[in-house]
């Protein structure tokens, strides 16, 4: 504390005196965590009646339409705010030209019009990406071998109006394509979609924690390659101000950073930067180590994934897409 103004000094300054009963604890926490912080990510399938769970993410299952209104109605029940609605798409429909994505009446649009018929008050978030649809498992177009940008562009925003036309509350683009928030803004307003919001994926790493998302999704076969041409590069902390600062000007309304945990000094970075919704993404992978390690004995899971999910508003994130949001507004519901 050298040059400071002195904060106190042991033994008239005792920290512990704070800390001695459960309700100052209370009192002087710092931050919180709320059912309102959540977002609840959903895989649906084709077919009827279906629940098929993912085996790299225990507890996760994809669902047939059919079912998603009754699984989302316990996330509507507990306060959560919104969902986001990845599809399992056929390997018969995935083609390179990524052509399903672009179907008005594909899996993902019509699982959000279910959820927008049965609850219109919950928000629904898609993502815009190629990869679920690729027959090569990229999220752009492959050419030659060379994910190719601006050819992706012209597909992420049909995509995006396809989604929007369905009655998406927030397209949240995850390809990493230079220019692509701007071409899907401009895309949206002059479709007449101009309140429809984008939540980009702005710092998005080239990460080994997406493996049982991919598998969720069915994009782990097909995945040619790697993907480090185009997510970023773990390394690297200043680029992710740069892609931020980018996307803000292309028009994103809210921005994340996506995994998290790893990332906490790059969520901190981009709010102190910005000042804007910053969200971050608990990814499967995380999400994946957690219950493996509360079913090998080694940690309570419950307490363990509330300081997770505690650590990342530390860092300063206004939201959190995560597997484990039914399970953490459970938790928090039952500590009021």
């Amino acid at each position: 504390m050298k040059n400071k103004q002195s904060l106190g000094a042991f033994p008239r300054t005792r920290m512990r005196r704070n800390r001695g009963a459960e309700w100052t604890r209370r009192l002087v926490a710092e931050h919180r965590l709320a059912v309102d912080d959540l977002i609840w990510p959903v895989f649906v399938i084709e077919g009827e009646d279906r629940c098929e769970p993912i085996p790299t993410m225990p507890g996760v299952d994809r669902i047939t339409i059919d079912r998603l209104s009754g699984a989302v109605a316990e996330a509507v029940d507990l306060g959560i705010p919104a969902v986001a609605v990845f599809p399992y798409t056929d390997p018969a429909l995935k083609t390179p030209d990524a052509r399903e994505a672009v179907n008005p009446d594909n899996l993902v649009c019509r699982a959000i019009a279910r959820v927008k018929e049965s609850h219109p008050g919950l928000g629904v978030i898609c993502d815009v990406a190629l990869d679920p649809f690729n027959s090569d498992g990229h999220d752009g177009l492959l050419r030659d071998g060379v994910v190719v940008n601006d050819e992706t562009l012209d597909v992420l925003c049909q995509q995006a109006l396809v989604q929007a036309g369905a009655g998406c509350d927030v397209i949240a683009p995850s390809d990493m394509m230079d220019g692509r928030v701007g071409a899907i803004r401009d895309a949206l307003d002059g479709a007449g979609f101009a309140h429809v919001l984008i939540m980009s994926y702005a710092a998005k790493y080239a990460s080994a924690f997406y493996e049982p998302f991919r598998d969720a999704v069915g994009s782990k076969a097909a995945l040619k390659g790697d993907k480090k041409t185009y997510q970023m590069d773990p390394a690297n902390t200043d680029e992710a101000l740069r892609e931020v600062a980018l996307d803000i000007d292309e028009g994103a309304d809210m921005v994340m950073v996506k995994p998290g945990l790893p990332y906490l000094d790059v969520v901190r970075r981009v709010k102190d930067a910005f000042g804007v919704p910053t969200f971050v993404y608990n990814v499967s992978g995380e999400f994946a180590m957690l219950k493996a390690a509360a079913g090998a004995g080694c940690l309570d899971y419950d307490r363990a994934l509330m300081e997770c999910l505690l650590a990342f508003k530390r860092a300063g994130a206004d939201g959190i897409l995560t597997y484990a949001a039914l399970e953490a507004a459970r938790l928090l519901k039952g500590s009021e």
